[in-house]
């Protein structure tokens, strides 16, 4: 492994994160983005064998001078760190040049939420959205599930038939790093799920009528992936908000995760078992959710008490 090899160093290191912790694709993907932009950086003036903290820490300057967002940069550092520990794992370095610097930290944006209201009205639009019935009820499956379980739009379609069967009161879903959690399914959902397999499996028996292999997937699509895209969905929940009367830039498959999470703990929820439903590893994630219900409380008070008022 040569110093100048940097496409070498960065196809290996991205094997060994598919292979050992099954990184997600878009994970991947974002690493190698980022480690060939420090490699394009480092061209020239050292290389990856041979960059020392100095080099790391111009890199970040660089960064910050291009105007990068703080997470962009936190990221960038993390890859970076990641490499160099795979790489000394491996022993082509003796050191790691990143492990010391201190990152610039993340801007810390609240989510946005929906009302309990909005979420409502966002379902109405589900049930009353597409021109068949099929995409009627596939809709409002696919927003029943995504409120029910708080679940990353990435876990929703790509969801296997499998963990659908039987009327389940309990949804398996395989997270990231093929991390398995389970999530229990809202009355709601388990209806709106049963009505979505009873035309689905109707349409895959026409299909194989036809000589088409069956999908294992519960969100079948003709495209590469076999299962509706994010992308596909990110456009069908946008075309809701507007049917909901919503603003489609507040709206985001996310932003149902994020409701889940809030409503729940406006409830009275348990911050763990909120963290378990959504398959944080860290505490520390789920944490945001508490300053949502901070900065929505002090909002009411400002708004609603006596002594608030001019």
């Amino acid at each position: 492994m040569t110093g100048h090899d940097s496409a070498r160093w960065i196809s290996t290191f991205l094997e060994a994160q598919a292979a050992e912790l099954g990184a997600a694709t878009n994970t991947l993907l974002a690493y190698g983005r980022d480690l060939k932009d420090f490699a394009d950086w480092l061209d020239g003036r050292s290389d990856f064998a041979s960059a020392s903290r100095d080099d790391v820490e111009a890199y970040l300057i660089h960064c910050d001078a291009q105007g990068l967002a703080k997470s962009t940069r936190a990221r960038r550092l993390s890859a970076i760190r990641q490499l160099y520990r795979f790489a000394f794992e491996e022993g082509w370095r003796t050191d790691n040049p990143a492990i010391q610097i201190t990152g610039p930290g993340r801007d810390q944006r609240l989510p946005k939420i929906l009302s309990i209201e909005e979420v409502d009205r966002l379902l109405a639009a589900a049930r009353e959205m597409g021109q068949r019935r099929e995409d009627r009820v596939r809709n409002t499956c696919l927003m029943e599930l995504l409120y029910a379980t708080g679940m990353r739009v990435s876990e929703l379609v790509s969801l296997p038939v499998s963990a659908a069967r039987g009327d389940p009161r309990m949804l398996l879903i395989l997270g990231k790093g093929g991390k398995e959690r389970m999530v229990p399914l809202s009355p709601p959902a388990r209806a709106a799920l049963t009505a979505w397999l009873g035309l689905r499996d109707t349409a895959q028996e026409a299909a194989r009528a036809k000589g088409k292999p069956a999908s294992r997937h519960l969100f079948p699509a003709s495209g590469r992936s076999g299962h509706l895209t994010r992308h596909r969905f990110y456009q069908l929940i946008k075309d809701m908000a507007v049917h909901a009367g919503l603003s489609p830039g507040k709206v985001t498959p996310h932003t149902l995760r994020h409701a889940f999470a809030t409503h729940l703990l406006a409830n009275g929820a348990d911050l763990r078992a909120i963290q378990t439903l959504l398959g944080h590893a860290d505490v520390a994630t789920t944490e945001i959710y508490t300053h949502v219900l901070d900065e929505r409380l002090s909002a009411l008070v400002l708004e609603h008490h006596p002594l608030a008022r001019d």
